[in-house]
């Protein structure tokens, strides 16, 4: 599947009613999700419909059993609905078996975790390599397209260190760098600055609106903090299963502006490498 489209000029990601919307990455058509707990059903998501057009930077908010990590899972092909249809990329992957959603994480998904899931004792160009590995990509392939995708996010001349002699925004640059390799359709970062500095938060937030505006690559965000979705074109907000807001953003910030009013980092400020 590929990314590459020219952004939409909406930021609703609906179009009327009766019209399919070509554009839309994803489609989602009356989603529930019940789990159950002993005799106890719970409901965690009540016949959501949403669409998310090809290069939107979408936030997701919400208080905790919102429905927003189980909303994720589905988008992420790590689950599936108990009712309804989740289209991506046009194509009905509601019933897809586990082998072929585990296929279609693999090439059309990028994820960017909080807590970064990078192998320890693994240099960051052999993490990046590893969604390649899995893909059957040639040695000297896996090695050109990781030193890319680290250089895309500031990294080039670190591929050879490991996890524990890289700062806490480096590492997840690399996790970013991961995610990117397989030219993802679409990315999905789940609280990808919960565990970053103000400033460091920014310059991640500053490579995804980067990635968005130049690649026209589609970017869903699930944060906790307000600010942060400032950075995003559209909000949607859940609670108790279903979505109760789905607006464009107002006076959005522009990373590269806001970092250029943060105080100059100095090396006191920086995280020491060993």
């Amino acid at each position: 599947m590929s990314i590459q489209a020219e952004k939409t000029s909406s930021s609703s990601g609906r179009e009327p009613a009766g019209v399919l919307n070509q554009d839309a990455v994803i489609r989602l058509e009356r989603i529930h999700k019940t789990y159950h707990m002993g005799d106890i059903e719970v409901h965690a998501l009540r016949g959501v419909s949403l669409e998310i057009n090809r290069g939107e930077f979408v936030a997701i908010m919400g208080p905790s059993g919102s429905g927003k990590s189980t909303m994720m899972n589905i988008i992420g092909c790590l689950d599936h609905p108990t009712k309804g249809q989740y289209f991506l990329e046009n194509s009905d992957v509601s019933q897809v078996d586990k082998a072929g959603l585990a296929d279609i994480r693999n090439q059309s998904i990028g994820f960017v975790f909080q807590s970064f899931n990078l192998v320890p004792r693994t240099s960051a160009l052999e993490n990046v390599e590893l969604p390649l590995v899995y893909a059957g990509v040639p040695a000297a392939e896996r090695t050109r397209r990781a030193g890319a995708a680290l250089a895309e996010v500031g990294l080039a001349g670190r591929e050879r260190n490991m996890p524990n002699q890289l700062s806490g925004g480096q590492q997840q640059r690399v996790a970013l760098a991961r995610a990117l390799v397989n030219n993802p359709s679409l990315i999905l970062a789940d609280e990808p600055t919960g565990a970053l500095d103000t400033r460091t938060s920014v310059e991640v937030m500053e490579i995804f609106q980067r990635l968005n505006r130049d690649r026209s690559l589609t970017i869903i965000l699930v944060t906790h903090e307000p600010d942060i979705a400032q950075y995003a074109d559209r909000i949607i907000q859940f609670r108790d299963g279903r979505i109760r807001r789905d607006s464009p953003v107002e006076n959005r910030k522009d990373a590269t502006q806001v970092l250029t009013q943060l105080p100059a980092e100095t090396e006191d400020d920086e995280e020491e490498v060993l």
